[in-house]
């Protein structure tokens, strides 16, 4: 078993009593750090980093705490309005605005070298970016597109892309959706979109879909209101087009199994991310395609980002915290977690060096959706909590096969009140 103890899940009243930094028995500075509980694979890698972090720094000694993901973001909201927050803080990517705006994090810019930002890929550090400065650094992007049964596609006769500069028009998505209906077994479908899940998924999956119709979540230009693009004809062309994928059939907004289902043939597309590539691949072997976003009227567009590393304003010893994101960051590091999780190496290093990001590679998608204009970043605003939830209850509406215009309304409001009440 790892020294670390990494697997064993820490209650939360024990870490929040936990002193951010304190003195080991040999002598090192102990750091806290809060982590996730994402996907198994990744908890090893994050586990044995530690542990080798831990064996190679003379100073300082990381102590992990690991916090449910499904409550991760409340949990460290409550940790920050009492001033428990430990030195190093894990959060995903929608929430780097939202912590900086709250004073939670320092920035690194006095910390991060050259050097190492050189070999950073350009979306994590916007990513990390907030008014000129940096506050957080990932080791992987994140990538989001639609894995395939090429056996499928093959049988149903769909054009396969290749990538970003032939992906699918409207038009063709709709035809590919119609014509491997004619191929999938009874009780299965077309197309999985991963409705099973909560939060987040709404607004980084399928903003993207409403923004390649020329809609979007929020005015990206004042960040003040989501009136007349969220709930404008674009968008509303969006809700119209994404309902009647429910109403044909050719999705469902209550799957059982939707990865089984994917895996066992049952279901040919699949709208999920690179998290799912190991177990995919696994699974499908050769017949495993990854498809481009297709463009839907606007341009296609992506998702991207996802977990980060900052410091938090009160930690006692932000060099020792640093050291540790420092050592997350160099490429060793990064290969070894994203060998584990499938994620985007943020090193581009790593990313020049994996073969699965070569033309022709597993993944080549993501890194060409990544560098080449068709990644966009969350709306850099506190209120995105607001637009996650504004986007839950939307789609949801909408697949339920409430009216669109309507749904969309109601978004609105729910985004519009979040940004008023910032102000308050």
């Amino acid at each position: 078993m790892k020294s670390v103890k990494l697997f064993v899940f820490v209650v939360l009243v024990l870490a929040l009593a936990m002193p951010m930094t304190a003195l080991a028995q040999d002598g090192k500075q102990q750091v806290t750090l809060w982590f996730h509980s994402g996907q198994g694979s990744e908890r090893d890698a994050l586990g044995e980093l530690i542990d080798q972090f831990n064996a190679e720094s003379a100073e300082y000694e990381i102590v992990p705490v690991e916090v449910p993901e499904g409550s991760y973001a409340e949990q460290v909201k409550a940790a920050a309005l009492a001033g428990d927050l430990p030195c190093v803080l894990d959060f995903d990517g929608p929430f780097v605005y939202d912590y900086v705006f709250s004073g939670d994090l320092i920035p690194l810019d006095d910390y991060a070298s050259e050097e190492l930002l050189a070999d950073v890929l350009p979306s994590i550090i916007d990513q990390g970016t907030v008014d000129g400065q940096l506050w957080s650094l990932g080791q992987f992007d994140s990538g989001l597109a639609l894995w395939g049964n090429k056996a499928m596609l093959e049988e149903a006769g769909v054009r396969i892309p290749e990538g970003i500069d032939d992906t699918w028009t409207l038009d063709e998505f709709n035809s590919a959706i119609e014509a491997l209906a004619g191929v999938v077994p009874e009780g299965g479908y077309v197309l999985d979109v991963q409705f099973q899940l909560t939060g987040e998924w709404f607004s980084y999956a399928f903003g993207p879909w409403v923004q390649s119709f020329g809609g979007d979540v929020i005015d990206r230009e004042t960040m003040e209101t989501a009136e007349g693009v969220l709930n404008g004809p674009e968008a509303v062309a969006f809700g119209e087009w994404f309902q009647s994928l429910f109403e044909q059939g050719y999705t469902t907004a209550t799957p059982v199994d939707p990865i089984a289902d994917f895996t066992e043939g049952r279901v040919a597309l699949s709208y999920v991310g690179h998290w799912m590539y190991n177990t995919y691949k696994d699974a499908l072997g050769d017949d495993l395609v990854l498809i481009p976003q297709p463009d839907l009227g606007a341009g296609a567009v992506t998702g991207m980002g996802s977990w980060n590393w900052g410091i938090t304003s009160g930690c006692e010893v932000p060099d020792g915290a640093w050291a540790f994101i420092e050592f997350m960051m160099q490429p060793a590091s990064i290969k070894l977690m994203t060998d584990a999780n499938g994620a985007v190496p943020a090193s581009l290093t790593v990313l020049e060096q994996d073969e699965r990001y070569a033309e022709g590679g597993d993944m080549y998608i993501y890194s060409q959706q990544l560098s080449g204009g068709v990644a966009l970043p969350r709306p850099a605003t506190a209120a995105y909590a607001g637009i996650q939830t504004g986007m839950e209850d939307a789609m949801n509406a909408i697949a339920r096969g409430e009216d669109v215009q309507a749904s969309l309304d109601a978004a609105v409001d729910t985004i519009d009140s979040a940004i008023e009440n910032l102000a308050q």
